[in-house]
């Protein structure tokens, strides 16, 4: 590959790092916190090492799996698109309490990934600091962990989100879906009051994942890489 060729891709990869950086600090300081003032330093008391311990199962995780950071800025982003970054998309089933998940909604059945890395941090934070830290803040924190990993900006997330213990289908059906058309896309992104710039730093896999989006007859054609996030 030509040296130009090769730097315009850096250039661009650095590009959308920056702009997915900048909606994820947008996401999550416009998330709310069920009545909480949210805070980077929310568990510099109550549980200190947050921040490590995220980092350290991410690393773990990616030496197995170089998409993770790719997959958890996903998650993090399909959260927040439905009811404010809550940690909504991690309920499962349960008819006793009436929540349907919204793991299975066509955005995100098969396609959504890194739940079991999920699951492993909150494991490691409930040996740690037992029922301190949200899994609304783990979701926030192992976004904003995952741009710096893939080398993009750091900065400090706010915290100090409650979970929520309802899930909104109806809103999750909405979600950008792998099998949209590009205009369907654009629609629901500025819907968000984002435009296609926004679109491609969140929806491309290009910058973390390895992997470029492609269309053909005006279809983003994510579907086609199923799980590559």
């Amino acid at each position: 590959m030509a040296a130009s060729s090769r730097f315009s891709l850096a250039a661009t990869r650095c590009s959308l790092l920056l702009t997915a950086a900048a909606l994820l600090l947008a996401l999550t300081h416009g998330a709310h916190g069920h009545g909480a003032a949210l805070s980077s330093s929310f568990y510099d008391g109550s549980c200190p090492g947050t921040r490590d311990i995220v980092r350290r199962v991410i690393q773990d995780a990616r030496v197995a799996d170089a998409r993770i950071p790719a997959s958890l800025i996903r998650l993090h982003f399909h959260d927040c698109f439905v009811n404010g970054c809550d940690g909504s998309l991690l309920l499962d089933d349960d008819l006793q309490a009436g929540i349907m998940t919204e793991k299975k909604v066509l955005a995100n059945d098969r396609s959504a990934r890194g739940f079991n890395v999920v699951d492993d941090i909150k494991r490691a934070l409930e040996n740690a600091c037992p029922g301190i830290v949200s899994c609304a803040d783990i979701l926030a924190l192992a976004a904003e962990i995952s741009v710096e990993l893939a080398g993009g900006p750091s900065w400090s997330v706010p915290l100090g989100r409650r979970d929520g213990t309802t899930t909104n289908i109806e809103s999750a059906n909405d979600l950008p879906s792998p099998f949209d058309p590009l205009e369907t896309l654009q629609e629901k992104f500025k819907n968000l009051g984002l435009d296609d710039t926004d679109l491609v730093a969140l929806q491309e896999r290009t910058p973390l994942g390895g992997h470029s989006a492609s269309s053909r007859s005006g279809t983003a054609r994510q579907g086609s890489a199923r799980g590559r996030w």
